[in-house]
């Protein structure tokens, strides 16, 4: 009689925790301005919040796809479908070791007006959120419910990473308001 696994997926609490720690940077981190920090935010929870069942690695490269109103990763390329690929190509995201994504966008798509509206409804969102934050470190996704459980790891790491960033340029602690406003003044002074 064939034995099957009761958690095929290998999510078990020791298994969680090793994951947890394995979304840690293992990098030195630099400093980081606010709009490094919330350029980097937005693009990473853009990728974290679609659809995707596998673990990412940091260094690969993913494909991101629109399909039946949802947003999708894949690790197949949009010329290495078989038949046809499952909707229409967003662009090349890429993992970064220091847990933020990458993006490149698809020349097409990145002109599409549904795309464009889109995104600047995320970015919207995104400002809302950090603006009704009472300090940056409180506005990072260590734990996002509504994701995905490898979306979920990949966000507490993001947040780890781009607050100890933050620690390091000394904004972590101030409102998205007196952070932009010491990137301000520190321009101005330059």
């Amino acid at each position: 009689m064939k034995q099957t696994k009761p958690n095929p997926q290998g999510k078990g609490l020791s298994t969680v925790l090793d994951s947890l720690v394995d979304s840690q940077v293992k990098t030195s981190l630099p400093p980081k301005n606010i709009d490094q920090v919330s350029s980097e935010l937005f693009t990473s929870l853009f990728v974290l919040n679609t659809n995707f069942e596998f673990r990412p690695v940091a260094g690969n490269s993913y494909w991101l796809y629109h399909t039946r109103d949802k947003f999708k990763l894949f690790s197949t390329a949009p010329n290495a479908w078989a038949c046809r690929q499952p909707g229409i190509f967003i662009g090349k995201c890429v993992l970064q070791n220091d847990v933020t994504w990458t993006i490149q966008l698809d020349q097409e798509v990145s002109q599409q007006e549904w795309f464009i509206r889109h995104m600047d409804e995320q970015i919207i969102f995104l400002h809302e959120s950090l603006e009704n934050s009472t300090s940056l470190e409180e506005a990072m996704p260590y734990y996002a419910k509504q994701m995905s459980y490898y979306s979920r790891l990949l966000a507490y790491g993001l947040g780890s990473s781009l607050n100890t960033s933050m620690q390091k340029s000394g904004i972590n602690l101030l409102r998205y308001d007196q952070a932009k406003m010491l990137l301000n003044c520190d321009s101005k002074s330059s």
